[in-house]
């Protein structure tokens, strides 16, 4: 089945400015995410979608596709939406822009769960720092049995009645979203979800309306880039990985 990995960058980001475009260790952040999507083995074509000609720049000048997209759409994923239209894939993976140590094999687990019939699939993470859970930037999600999502919320779930708060009661959501394509232009067509609109997260649209999303569990976190403090942390994570890689290299 044919699949693309789309990247919405959008310049204005309300929380942090020109968001595609700051400095993670030598690289702008769109240039990490790009990089991570091109390790996938089961994706043909990597795409960033954006409405701002200086990402579209910088993304070029690294080798990158890019498709304009309208600055006027309402979520990420109606701007993948947009840049895949009247084009032949069959899967559609929605990896947002802000995922600077996204890895090809987490993307090739979903899109191998789209290609066994699930119609919706994302990832989910324990936290290393139990003061996360508290952090409405991180959104948290709850499984039932059988790996699927219960609902998500920036609120603390779940809510743990008694005993001491540890990482691994809980999950981070990750900003990847895989869709079959009929289910894509489902989604877009639904428009916003009244849960969605209070809790501003855009895959609570398919749990309203009874899709039912898969949830792959990532065996490292994914440190998601909403503030400048998270840009610090991620520069230093990314700085030790490529440390470990030049030591072992020798």
């Amino acid at each position: 089945m044919k699949t693309v990995i789309v990247i919405p960058a959008r310049y204005g980001s309300s929380r942090l400015k020109a968001k595609p475009l700051r400095e993670i260790a030598g690289k702008p952040l769109i240039q990490w995410v790009f990089e991570g999507a091109t390790d996938s083995r089961l994706a043909e074509e990597v795409l960033v979608a954006t409405d701002d000609e200086r990402v579209r720049e910088v993304v070029e000048s690294f080798g990158g596709r890019v498709v304009m997209t309208p600055d006027d759409v309402p979520s990420g994923t109606d701007r993948v939406y947009r840049a895949v239209e009247g084009t032949d894939f069959d899967l559609v993976v929605n990896l947002q822009g802000d995922e600077p140590l996204v890895t090809g094999s987490l993307l090739d687990a979903v899109i191998e769960e789209l290609r066994m019939g699930e119609k919706m699939v994302t990832c989910a993470y324990h936290p290393e720092n139990i003061d996360e859970i508290g952090d409405p930037n991180r959104v948290k999600v709850v499984l039932d049995e059988n790996g699927y999502a219960l609902y998500f919320s920036r609120s603390p779930i779940p809510f743990v009645r008694s005993g001491r708060l540890r990482p691994d009661d809980f999950l981070i959501h990750g900003g990847i979203y895989g869709f079959r394509r009929d289910v894509l232009e489902e989604f877009v067509r639904m428009g916003e979800g009244r849960l969605e609109a209070l809790e501003g997260l855009e895959q609570l649209r398919a749990l309203e309306r009874g899709i039912r999303i898969k949830v792959m569990l990532s065996e490292v976190p994914l440190y998601p880039v909403d503030t400048p403090s998270d840009l610090i942390r991620v520069e230093g994570v990314i700085k030790l990985k490529n440390g470990f890689s030049e030591r072992r290299g020798r």
